[in-house]
């Protein structure tokens, strides 16, 4: 396998310059500029961007695509095909090709170079947010045993009677923080250990990319040789059946090799529907552990930590009202502290409880009695709105009307849920990332001219936040 090094490309030097306009500083200087072009092929027109690793990778397509999107066709034209190469291990030289919001066409090359002797395992990147570590995950009753059994893992992982450690909860809860907080803790711990964190998804488009490839043994033989193993969102195997194989093999070495095990899910095993029952069982061996929502003393304390952290001035009378009023998500109130700090930065003002009753009835809504926005309530409401059968949305129907009525479902599920695009498009009559992904730049697109549409879908979301 060849190095890998950035050439020089005017264009893509463009593309960043429209990009660093468009988004806030220190966005652009976390992901997009580490990122390297390796050439585009004017035949094929298609561009490579060399990325640091698989999170960069993913955050980029779940944030910014659609920004990317339009910079690229203004700058190289239409019908560019955009790919990532992701450097997964570079002492090992493994890597990963993929293709732009198209995870069914991925290419992920997992083997290692022919004729090269093989190298120590344990130096591939783990993957881990160095910035959630379990200095900054708040201890409270909702969270006190997840997070000492974590540390207790952490202090000794071949010793562990939590195996597999299985953490389910509501989003917003801090799954991925804890996990993450472990994995640091270990690697700090104990450096010798081959650590690493994957999302689900990810984890299925390196699978399915080994499948094509013919490559399954040496993807399988990679995860069984990791020491301790983190996979994130665990339920969004749920239904893909070959790819619950693949892991079970996984599962069943490193367990009977006394590896770790830590998995997450926005339920409990019992709830996982379209999960082989093998695999439940499984997942009951060690211990369930759950992340309840934080209660106001839990987002109290959260609130006074990051404005201790970020050198912000706010009185507790306000954090007190901030506390007892955003209570669906410790992301919503990091959001809310954020947002504080934008507004009172710009317009030069204190932080004070006028300016927190206006931040969160823009952000997250003051309302506690609102229905939750499900993916369920928006076919209802978006079939009534369009006239439309339910069923005819979720049918493989190509009617104009029909169609219409499905994309503005998917944009709307995007919009307003924190479901993932692979999980929009099970819902959505079982259609793919990459369907859900066009539909909604479709509707973006044409929310630009299309007054009518825009009344639409406005009206909509207007009664779905009701």
């Amino acid at each position: 396998m060849e190095a890998v090094r950035p050439v020089q490309d005017a264009r893509w030097t463009e593309c960043l310059k429209m990009i660093r306009n468009n988004i806030q500083e220190q966005q652009f200087n976390t992901w997009f500029a580490p990122i390297h072009s390796l050439g585009f092929d004017e035949e094929r027109k298609e561009l490579t961007l060399c990325v640091p690793s698989p999170f960069v990778y993913e955050y980029i397509e779940e944030h910014f695509i659609k920004l990317l999107s339009v910079v690229l066709k203004r700058v190289y034209g239409a019908g560019v095909r955009l790919m990532y190469k992701v450097m997964t291990d570079a002492t090992n030289n493994l890597s990963m090709e993929l293709e732009a919001s198209q995870p069914t066409t991925a290419r992920v090359a997992m083997a290692a170079p022919v004729n090269q002797a093989p190298r120590p395992l344990q130096q591939i990147d783990s993957q881990l947010r160095p910035d959630y570590t379990f200095e900054n995950f708040i201890e409270g009753k909702s969270n006190k045993l997840p997070r000492t059994v974590g540390l207790a893992i952490a202090q000794n992982p071949k010793q562990s009677t939590f195996n597999p450690l299985f953490i389910y909860g509501g989003s917003g809860t801090g799954k991925t923080h804890l996990v993450n907080a472990i994995g640091l803790r270990l690697k700090e711990l104990h450096p010798e250990l081959r650590v690493l964190y994957i999302s689900a998804h990810l984890f299925q488009v390196q699978y399915t990319d080994s499948v094509r490839q013919n490559t399954v043994n040496d993807f399988i033989n990679f995860y069984q040789n990791i020491d301790v193993l983190i996979i994130d969102d665990i339920q969004e195997f749920a239904t893909l059946q070959k790819t619950q194989l693949a892991f079970f093999h996984i599962f069943n070495h490193l367990h009977q090799n006394g590896r770790q095990l830590i998995l997450t899910s926005d339920r409990p095993p019992v709830a996982l529907q379209g999960m082989e029952e093998r695999l439940l069982t499984r997942f009951k061996w060690g211990l369930l552990a759950e992340l309840e929502p934080a209660d106001t003393t839990l987002r109290r304390d959260i609130l006074f930590h990051k404005i201790r952290r970020d050198g912000l001035q706010i009185s507790t009378p306000v954090v007190d009202y901030i506390a007892q009023t955003v209570d669906k998500s410790i992301r919503d109130l990091e959001g809310v502290v954020t947002s504080l700090m934008a507004y009172s930065l710009v317009n030069n003002s204190e932080i004070d409880l006028a300016l927190a009753k206006s931040v969160i009835s823009r952000t997250v809504g003051i309302s506690r009695q609102a229905t939750p926005v499900t993916i369920e309530r928006i076919i209802e409401y978006t079939s009534n709105h369009f006239a439309q059968d339910s069923s005819d949305i979720l049918s493989s129907s190509r009617k104009a009307p029909v169609v219409l009525a499905r994309q503005v479902v998917m944009y709307l599920a995007q919009k307003l849920t924190h479901m993932s695009t692979t999980r929009i498009g099970m819902a959505v009559g079982r259609r793919g990332h990459a369907t859900v992904v066009h539909s909604c730049q479709v509707i973006t697109e044409r929310l630009a001219t299309d007054r009518e549409l825009r009344q639409h879908i406005e009206a909509l979301e207007a009664e779905l936040k009701n």
